[in-house]
């Protein structure tokens, strides 16, 4: 393939984090004294780009220090028990560097939480750059992220690829006018996707 620095979306994409997410997600609305969501309510939505998301998980005109503070105390103290890689993922990784391409992470995690996420799962490493929620005035469907991994790593769009698992991924890739492929083994449904890492890993290697 030509291009030669891939970024990858985080959550669904390269890292089962369902039940961190939906746990965190209401230990904030807890914190806050709300009652908890259904977890597969809470994962339908947090990748849809027409929710915004304080407002609909926290009830918040924006998200607020002290649910990046709380989020983030779950994330510290659950991870270890409840993140896992999709299979092959690793794999995919090494396999890539191997053959030369860059790699990154446009999240819409904080750094905090991702950097503690990529660590504890053995692939911090593999990546040249990271792209955080914390990072950026605005997170995805914005394309800021893109922008500045590009422009860090010094890699023009036309040999850039970003994949990610959701519509604020694909938008995020759309306005920053970089090739985008669509993966389906996470939280989300779509009709046209790549369905599973080894497909993924033939389309690219």
């Amino acid at each position: 393939m030509s291009q030669k620095l891939i970024i990858f979306d985080m959550d669904g994409t390269l890292v089962d984090s369902s039940l961190t997410i939906a746990n965190a997600i209401n230990y904030v609305r807890q914190n806050l004294g709300y009652a908890p969501m259904d977890a597969e309510h809470i994962l339908k939505h947090v990748n849809d780009h027409t929710v915004d998301p304080a407002r609909f998980f926290y009830h918040a005109k924006a998200f607020e220090a002290k649910h990046e503070q709380w989020f983030s105390e779950y994330y510290t103290n659950n991870h270890e028990k409840e993140l896992v890689l999709y299979d092959g993922i690793k794999e995919l990784l090494e396999s890539l560097k191997e053959q030369g391409h860059k790699l990154a992470i446009a999240t819409n995690a904080y750094r905090g939480s991702t950097i503690e996420s990529l660590t504890h799962l053995d692939i911090y490493d593999y990546f040249n750059a990271l792209a955080c929620y914390d990072d950026v005035p605005q997170g995805k469907p914005h394309p800021d992220m893109l922008y500045k991994i590009i422009k860090e790593l010094e890699y023009p769009k036309e040999k850039s690829l970003f994949i990610g698992d959701g519509s604020r991924d694909e938008m995020a890739s759309k306005q920053a006018d970089i090739p985008y492929i669509m993966v389906d083994w996470g939280f989300t449904e779509h009709a046209n996707a790549v369905r599973s890492v080894d497909a993924l890993k033939r389309m690219l290697l």
